[in-house]
């Protein structure tokens, strides 16, 4: 009975993201109790309050692309999408060219491939972002960079990222 009314759910948020959740639907036919473990961690994954949507949105796309190659991408993107982020800093994230971005998100995208590449080149990006939007903030970039890596790597581990495709940014 439970199970059926988390599919259903998950009917509706697949609809509602434009993308397959076939990972989620395994989990739940798998491990019930594990799927509730796993629904702990989504108000995490959408933590933002101090924040403002575009450095989110930047920080997030920037950190699953480096471990997706398209639906979580995709989910990202048209979350960006319903933020309003401008057709034209999408598309410089898509495209791999932080130098298209306002200084802004250009070191937010600096900061979070930073991270995500363990490159050691984080500092001078942290201390503008956090001068720029305050501790908060940062925590709360911090958090959704290392919350959008989780899903695809859920699906990887469970064989549901097996091929890439295309990620859509229609307006």
């Amino acid at each position: 009975m439970i199970r059926s009314l988390i599919l259903k759910r998950l009917d509706s948020e697949e609809r509602a993201l434009g993308v397959s959740l076939d990972y989620l639907r395994h989990i739940v036919r798998i491990s019930l109790p594990s799927f509730f473990k796993f629904s702990l961690f989504m108000p995490l994954s959408k933590n933002r309050r101090s924040l403002p949507a575009s450095p989110y949105s930047v920080g997030r796309i920037v950190a699953t692309r480096d471990e997706d190659c398209g639906t979580c991408v995709q989910i990202e993107v048209n979350f960006a999408k319903k933020a309003r982020l401008p057709l034209a800093v999408l598309q410089a994230v898509l495209q791999q060219k932080p130098e298209d971005l306002p200084e802004d998100l250009a070191d937010v995208y600096q900061f979070t491939e930073a991270v995500v590449r363990a490159s050691g080149g984080e500092a001078p990006y942290r201390e503008r972002i956090i001068g720029r939007y305050g501790q908060e903030a940062f925590v709360e970039l911090s958090l959704a960079i290392a919350a959008a890596r989780l899903f695809p790597i859920i699906k990887r581990s469970l064989g549901y990222a097996v091929s890439c495709s295309l990620v859509e940014v229609k307006v």
